[in-house]
């Protein structure tokens, strides 16, 4: 993950971490790697966004799914890789830029969802610009060729290391270290990190993670974060940081060890604490969500063991996210409330620097919020997004409707908003 005030090189670092790019290259221009974008902030690059759209206007193009899916979209090239069932089979569907449709690859059978907000494939592929990974609420794990969908291996983590035991559907998304994509599996019984070779599917290794927490705090459907570590603080080259079962964890990305953790974040060890938004890095700090919305922690890095004690920088227990994780950019953290509310805090001390309300309406947000050109985009689950300008405090100045459930990211490239609904993939721009 970048970090706000890092030189150029160790930028470079770290973009090389994420995606495996030769020494000193970024990412090409007009990338959504991940569900969470190329630094895995919620930031995208570029301007130039529609701020105001309709199902007929600035609309470039639209396409019906043939199946069920709430994964976000990932972007490179002229590909846009999403997941979903069709015909009863984990399938990965790619598109190209003018939405035309490039390849499709069954993966074997699905496991249906259970919520009326969730299915199957909710976990977003990620891609390395050469390959794109899949993950299923089957427990199928896939890496694909990019151009043409081919398979290039395959395994299932639940035949592998047993059943889920989620009490609801799998949410967690695969991240990409230099050498390894991995999984977090954060559930009542075994729980565990493992990291699988890129090119292979071979297991690297795999990390036990049992916290302890009650029955269903225990279950965790956040996705891990990708760290670039830094060596002054005695951090490994590269860190995964973990939310679930009333923690914070922080890994070694080349064996999974546990380098520090916080806990305290359900002291009254309430049952049913599950988590679901992930964490976000503000410069040296992680922010977690939990207590089903109700608390913002913050966490500076370094240090090892239990760092509860003296790494707590600022907790909030007045504002928070259930579903939506926050955005970070340049010292600030941009929350959107499952509720609607939209808060700008300083990273450093936790303090609202403005807040406001977008319009009310019975629907919840469940998609999380991205910054684009400057103005901070918030889709709600009916499909309306609400675009609002952050230069200033806090003020709508546009947005649209789709009018279809909408639990997935708004993905932001190269002023293009693809918008993936339950049911189509919408290209937003112009305007």
């Amino acid at each position: 993950m970048v970090r706000h005030g890092v030189t150029v090189g160790s930028l470079c670092v770290a973009w090389c971490c994420l995606f495996g790019a030769a020494a000193g290259e970024a990412p090409p221009a007009g990338t959504w790697p991940n569900w969470r974008g190329p630094a895995g902030d919620g930031v995208a690059a570029g301007a130039g966004y529609a701020t105001r759209w309709s199902p007929t206007e600035n609309v470039r193009w639209k396409v019906a799914l043939p199946g069920l899916g709430a994964s976000t979209p990932a972007v490179w090239g002229d590909r846009v890789v999403l997941t979903c069932t069709i015909d009863g089979q984990d399938t990965a569907l790619c598109f190209t830029r003018d939405g035309k449709e490039a390849w499709r690859t069954a993966l074997g059978a699905a496991k249906p969802g259970k919520h009326k907000k969730a299915t199957g494939a909710n976990s977003s592929p990620v891609t390395d610009g050469r390959h794109v990974w899949v993950y299923f609420k089957s427990g199928a794990l896939a890496a694909l060729d990019l151009a043409t969908g081919a398979v290039a291996w395959r395994t299932n983590l639940q035949e592998q290391f047993g059943e889920d035991t989620l009490w609801w559907d799998l949410g967690t998304s695969p991240v990409l270290s230099a050498k390894a994509v991995v999984v977090a599996v954060m559930q009542s019984g075994p729980s565990y990190l493992a990291a699988f070779d890129r090119a292979t599917g071979k297991l690297l290794w795999k990390q036990d993670r049992l916290l302890g927490a009650p029955e269903e705090a225990a279950q965790s459907y956040s996705t891990p974060l990708v760290v670039a570590g830094d060596a002054a603080q005695g951090e490994p080259a590269e860190m995964l940081v973990v939310l679930g079962a009333d923690h914070v964890t922080a890994h070694d990305a080349a064996d999974g060890r546990e380098i520090w953790r916080v806990g305290g974040l359900n002291p009254g060890g309430e049952r049913f604490f599950r988590s679901i938004a992930s964490p976000v890095i503000a410069g040296d700090l992680v922010i977690a969500p939990y207590a089903r919305g109700s608390t913002l922690t913050a966490i500076r890095r370094g240090g090892t063991g239990d760092v509860t004690a003296t790494h707590v920088a600022w907790v909030r227990k007045d504002l928070g996210a259930d579903v939506p994780t926050p955005t970070a950019k340049d010292g600030k953290v941009y929350v959107c409330t499952d509720k609607g509310t939209v808060a700008c805090l300083e990273a450093a001390t936790g303090k609202t620097l403005w807040s406001g309300e977008v319009e009310k309406n019975r629907n919840a947000y469940s998609a999380s919020p991205v910054l684009a050109g400057g103005r901070l985009v918030v889709t709600r689950e009916d499909g309306a997004t609400a675009v609002i300008d952050v230069a200033d405090g806090f003020k709508v100045i546009g947005g649209g409707s789709v009018d279809e459930m909408t639990v997935a990211t708004p993905v932001c490239v190269d002023g293009r908003i693809y918008l993936r609904t339950h049911d189509s993939l919408w290209c937003i721009a112009g305007g």
